[in-house]
């Protein structure tokens, strides 16, 4: 079996380089959606009939998070062995993750006015329906605020607090989905380095084994 040579062996060592730093994000993109999931302040929010389209982007990235670290595992195998099989399998799923990742960043940047309106509309139906309710509560607790323009006023006497609640949904799910649209898009643009790695060196071992 050829050996990649000169230059070559320069990429194989960066593409080991990149995949061990790749793992590590996997793990960075897990542990953020999994924390977006998670976090108590969320839930609390969303939780007894809640719209559930924020987590759609959510379990996205948990999901790329996820594939991200297995095909760092296959990236770095493949680097070390120079096996074709296992680069190809690795640019496969650098596509596919790819196109997860954009497509997270995308939700959380398009929808993010979609998402917001309808969280906004849960709180006037909970406040509507019983303004003492445990969800209309947790809103006014988490998020500091209180009542908005098409609820009643009385809502407001046991909270200290000058915000509406849709100013306050508005700032707290909006930081949420930028930081999905942000993880998504940047992750989108490490995949792009990784498939031009696997395919140099793919390229190269293919190359080296015609010579022989």
């Amino acid at each position: 079996m050829g050996k990649v040579e000169g230059g070559m062996k320069c990429v194989k060592y960066l593409l080991f380089v990149f995949n061990f730093i790749f793992w590590l994000m996997g793990s960075l993109v897990l542990a953020v959606g999994l924390w977006l999931r998670l976090d108590p302040n969320t839930v609390s929010l969303l939780e007894e009939g809640g719209p559930d389209t924020f987590f759609i982007g959510v379990y996205i990235l948990i999901a790329a998070g996820g594939l991200v670290m297995l095909v760092g595992f296959f990236g770095c195998c493949g680097a070390v062995r120079e096996s074709q099989c296992l680069l190809g399998l690795f640019f496969a799923c650098l596509l596919v993750i790819f196109g997860a990742e954009v497509a997270a960043g995308v939700f959380g940047f398009l929808n993010k006015d979609e998402i917001i309106k309808e969280i906004k509309q849960f709180y006037d139906e909970s406040a509507g329906n019983n303004g003492n309710n445990a969800t209309v509560q947790s809103y006014h607790i988490i998020l500091n605020c209180c009542g908005s323009p098409s609820t009643q006023s009385s809502l407001c006497q046991d909270v200290v607090s000058n915000q509406t609640c849709h100013e306050a949904i508005e700032e707290f799910f909006s930081s949420k989905l930028f930081i999905v649209g942000y993880v998504g898009i940047g992750i989108a643009g490490v995949m792009i380095i990784g498939m031009i790695f696997s395919m140099v060196l793919c390229c190269a071992i293919r190359n080296s084994r015609e010579v022989i």
